[in-house]
């Protein structure tokens, strides 16, 4: 399974371990930027190495370069919010 635009993946290095993101662009091959959004799981909006994500089934539709606003709207029609605020298991 590819890390593209709009996937939600589990961070697995830093201190958001644990906790889901969702790509929101791909700066370059080795880094994507990613978002919680902050207010639904704690993830910040930064960029994260690739080898530090681990992708899951679910995806959005967001465009590249949504800003958080867009992502938890996005969350909310695919009606994931809950999904993101469960801790990841292993």
């Amino acid at each position: 399974m590819s890390v593209e635009v709009g996937r939600i993946c589990v961070k697995t290095h830093g201190r958001e371990t644990g906790k889901k993101c969702v790509v929101v662009e791909r700066v370059d091959k080795n880094f994507m930027l990613v978002t919680g959004p902050k207010e639904v799981t704690g993830v910040r909006r930064r960029r994260v190495n690739v080898n530090h994500l681990v992708p899951t089934k679910q995806k959005v539709n967001v465009k590249p370069g949504a800003d958080d606003k867009a992502v938890s709207k996005a969350l909310a029609e695919a009606k994931l919010e809950q999904f993101m605020r469960e801790a990841a298991t292993s």
